[in-house]
């Protein structure tokens, strides 16, 4: 139950970058095996949460649904079910992150939701059962209820965190205002079983050479297809001194890795005058 105590939480729910997404197979259940590095950034949605006699939301973006269907909401609703609280909520979210953009942000939300809302109603939820309510919401959820970068196979649910690696290099991430539909990309991707040398290793290596050569993402093929302005912002990334670039998710977002600050700070200038949203972060 809720304490009469509790006031107002605050959440941050960063989104992610995919170093290297690998495409599997299809599973008889409809999903897909990957392999990929989840990398969390710091451009991040805000979730504020406070309590109330019911369950609301309202959002900075007005063109997102804040019914049943989002997110954050379904969050709520089974927490509550799961823990059979009758106690609600009102939340804000202040939305940073581009949707559409292949960055997590709506799962990074309803993990940053269960997070809060276990903290506001003083949920007796242990940490196995909140990752199971995590994964019923969506396959990369359960990854943002951490804060480490991590290993993730089968569907993007199976996780090795890898807490002691960090990106040595800027990061410009790249958002074109598009929206690129998940279901949409997994519906003309094709997977690639056949595949040599271990991801993690590569990843791990930040060695730029080895990533130019082993680390793809296997849905830059058709979302370049459909949206050859994905494709131009990478090579725009390129040109301008990064030394590796890359779709992140199934899009519409890219990133670059620059030894060169300086570089990057030319390449978000450029990004922005171009019309995208733009994030830049120094080396971890």
């Amino acid at each position: 139950m809720a304490s009469k105590h509790a006031t107002t939480h605050l959440a941050l729910a960063p989104g992610k970058i995919n170093l290297g997404l690998r495409v599997l197979r299809r599973r008889a259940d409809g999903y897909h095996d990957l392999e990929t590095v989840f990398y969390p950034i710091r451009w991040a949605d805000t979730l504020h949460i406070s309590t109330a006699a019911s369950l609301t939301l309202s959002c900075s973006e007005s063109a997102l649904d804040c019914g049943q269907s989002n997110l954050v909401i379904r969050a709520a609703s089974v927490l509550a079910s799961a823990t059979g609280t009758d106690a609600g909520a009102n939340m804000h979210l202040n939305k940073r992150l581009p949707v559409g953009a292949g960055l997590g942000g709506g799962s990074s939300d309803a993990a940053a939701a269960l997070r809060a809302l276990q903290r506001l109603w003083q949920c007796e939820t242990d940490e196995a059962d909140l990752q199971r309510i995590a994964l019923s919401l969506g396959s990369d959820v359960p990854f943002f209820l951490g804060s480490c970068p991590a290993f993730a196979t089968g569907r993007g649910e199976v996780l090795q965190r890898m807490c002691d690696y960090s990106l040595p290099y800027a990061l410009l991430v790249v958002a074109a205002p598009v929206n690129v539909s998940t279901a949409w990309a997994f519906r003309r991707v094709t997977p690639k079983l056949a595949r040599h040398g271990d991801l993690r290793a590569v990843v791990e290596s930040n060695d730029l050479d080895c990533w130019r050569h082993a680390l793809v993402n296997d849905f830059e093929t058709p979302v370049f297809r459909y949206y050859p302005e994905l494709l131009a912002r990478k090579a725009e990334l390129l040109d301008m001194g990064a030394g590796y670039a890359s779709l992140t998710g199934t899009g519409a977002a890219v990133y670059g890795v620059f030894e060169s600050w300086n570089r990057a700070l030319q390449a978000a200038a450029a990004s922005r005058e171009a019309g995208c949203f733009v994030h830049l972060e120094r080396a971890a």
